[in-house]
């Protein structure tokens, strides 16, 4: 039974793109694994704190994200 863990900062994400990310998941590893398995697959999304992951020794923060998805540096202005 595949299990898939997917961990984001918290307050990133809606409820529909995560939502869409379970959806989108599940039918990738089903095209591997066969349809017969769709039922077993398993998605977890977990959500950490903002401020509670690190990239090259700088923590990471809500906003860090948010502003990387726009193409801007995290913690830099515009």
């Amino acid at each position: 039974m595949p299990l898939i863990n997917v961990r984001l900062i918290e307050g990133v994400f809606t409820a529909d793109q995560k939502r869409q990310m379970a959806e989108r998941l599940t039918d990738t590893l089903v095209s591997i694994e066969g349809e017969n398995l769709r039922a077993a697959t398993t998605v977890i999304i977990d959500e950490v704190p903002s401020g509670c992951w690190a990239m090259g020794g700088r923590a990471l923060t809500t906003q860090d994200v948010i502003d990387m998805a726009a193409g801007k540096r995290p913690g830099r202005a515009a």
